[in-house]
């Protein structure tokens, strides 16, 4: 599998996880106007070493392990997974599922989970209490929580927080609910054309609430009715300049199950050039659809994103995970791609 070229972005960023500005043309905020490179490496599972499963949120651990959180695991925790990463061309070429490490408490439909460097423990949001609790790296619970406004705990137990980041530059935890909240408006359906307006929560490292932000999804592409819908932001990742990657997934079943598909798109958003409780710019990164057909298996719900790997040239790797609903009546897979994002300063794709 050859990781290619598919999209190059123009976009106003001084730095994109460390990696050097452009010395060129900036724009009234003084950013250099640089451009992402943004190679899609595409997909692959590995079924000989990673059991089915219901995997929805992911952070990185330290070297070339990961943490995973299932939402129906049997119990609360996680799993560490081991990934390997080719550090040329950025493409996945071995996962291995190491084992659970159970909190004890019943499962909650964990969907996010973020290390926390400065105490070298976990947090996992819960869909269905939207409640963010820390847990120590064998999984058992510390006892501290984050504190979560309550307007999140007005969302429904299929729409409360999905997606967890941190990032230990800014010192900022980053969360959001799948769908919108109640006070905030319509949800998006696979008929009414709604666009999903979320809430972006930010919090310290002393776990209080600091900044939000609205966010306002893509119109939803379904115009007729599914046999299961869902339309939401599933993953944030949190950047070392303080943007934010934001993963949009619509995922339309269609009662025949064949025609079924999975639309992602990967926005970046600057929460530091923009007023508290207004709405967010976006800047669209790269997109992909999966689909299911009578030929083709490859529809693949992501669900989690996470940094990967820095590569040999300095690029930077984000690494996605589907939910494959426990390998749904053996056609659906545990999915893992990476997405590779460069600066560009010749104005040309890098071989």
């Amino acid at each position: 599998m050859k990781c290619g070229l598919t999209r190059k972005v123009a976009v106003r960023i001084a730095a994109l996880m460390a990696l050097p500005a452009l010395a060129g043309e900036a724009d009234s905020t003084g950013l250099s106007l640089d451009t992402i490179i943004v190679r899609d490496c595409g997909q692959r599972s590995f079924a000989g070493s990673v059991p089915p499963g219901n995997y929805s949120g992911i952070t990185p651990i330290g070297g070339n392990r990961y943490a995973v959180v299932s939402d129906k695991s049997a119990t609360d925790g996680f799993f560490v997974f081991k990934i390997d990463v080719d550090s040329v061309s950025g493409e996945v070429v071995f996962v291995e599922n190491e084992g659970f490490r159970s909190a004890e408490f019943p499962n909650r439909d964990g969907e996010g989970i973020a290390f926390f460097a400065p105490a070298g423990t976990l947090f996992v949001s819960g869909e269905s209490d939207s409640r963010i609790f820390e847990y120590s790296p064998d999984g058992r619970r510390t006892g501290r929580a984050i504190v979560v406004p309550e307007v999140f705990a007005t969302a429904s137990a299929n729409y409360g927080l999905e997606s967890l980041t941190y990032n230990n530059v800014t010192h900022r935890f980053w969360t959001t609910t799948e769908s919108t909240l109640p006070a905030d408006g319509e949800r998006a359906t696979a008929v009414n054309g709604v666009r999903n307006k979320l809430r972006l929560q930010s919090f310290g490292d002393d776990l209080q609430p600091s900044e939000w932000f609205y966010y306002e999804m893509d119109a939803p592409e379904a115009r007729s009715e599914a046999g299961s819908y869902a339309m939401g932001v599933s993953e944030l990742c949190a950047l070392d300049d303080g943007r934010l990657v934001v993963l949009e997934r619509e995922f339309f079943v269609s009662r025949r199950k064949i025609g079924s598909y999975v639309n992602v798109k990967l926005y970046l958003v600057n929460p530091s050039a923009a007023v508290p409780g207004e709405v967010l710019d976006k800047r669209f990164l790269h997109g992909f659809r999966t689909k299911l057909s009578l030929l083709g298996r490859g529809i693949a719900n992501y669900e989690g994103m996470c940094i990967g790997p820095r590569l040999a040239d300095g690029s930077l790797t984000l690494i996605l995970v589907s939910d494959s609903q426990n390998g749904y009546k053996g056609v659906l897979r545990d999915w893992f791609r990476t997405i590779v994002m460069s600066l560009n300063r010749e104005g040309n794709p890098r071989p």
